[in-house]
C-alpha cells in the first residue's frame, strides 16, 4: 500500500485566472502530482507501469474550495492512500499553504489494462489488509 505523502509545489502564473487567484481546474493537476511522487516515493514510475500494460485512470474526484491561492504561493500538497483492494485505489487530499488549509479532496483511481479493461492491482499497491 502507498504510504502517505507530500510535495510542495509553486503557484506558476499560467495556473492562474483573470482574478488572480488558482483556477479551480488546476487543484485536479495538483491531485494527480501528489499521486504520481507518491508513487515515485515509493520507487515506482508511472512511466514503467503503462509499459507494463498498467494504467491507473481517474474513476471519481471531487475538490472542495476553501481558501483561495495566488501566483508565487507555496502549496503543500498531501495525498493518503485511504483503500487500495482489487481494481480501485480511494485517495485523499488537502492542500495547505502554511498551516491553511486550501483545498481538500478525494479520487477513486480504477486499474485497467492496455484495451480498457478492468484489471487487479498489482500487489504492491494493495493494503496489507487486503492481501489474501
Amino acid at each position: 500500500m502507498l504510504p502517505d505523502h507530500e510535495v510542495d509545489i509553486r503557484v506558476r502564473y499560467y495556473e492562474t485566472d483573470a482574478q488572480g487567484f488558482v483556477h479551480h481546474a488546476n487543484y485536479f493537476q495538483y491531485f494527480e502530482l501528489a499521486r504520481v511522487e507518491q508513487l515515485l516515493a515509493l520507487g515506482y514510475d508511472y512511466a514503467h507501469l503503462e509499459r507494463d500494460g498498467v494504467f491507473l485512470v481517474v474513476n471519481k474526484i471531487t475538490c472542495k474550495y476553501l481558501r483561495p491561492s495566488r501566483f508565487g504561493d507555496t502549496l503543500r500538497l498531501q495525498v493518503r492512500t485511504i483503500r487500495s483492494r482489487g481494481a480501485r485505489i480511494d485517495h485523499a487530499y488537502r492542500v495547505l499553504r502554511g498551516e491553511e488549509l486550501i483545498a481538500e479532496g478525494e479520487s477513486t483511481i480504477a486499474c485497467i489494462d492496455r484495451e480498457g479493461r478492468v484489471q487487479r492491482l498489482p500487489e504492491f499497491l494493495v493494503s496489507p489488509s487486503e492481501k489474501v
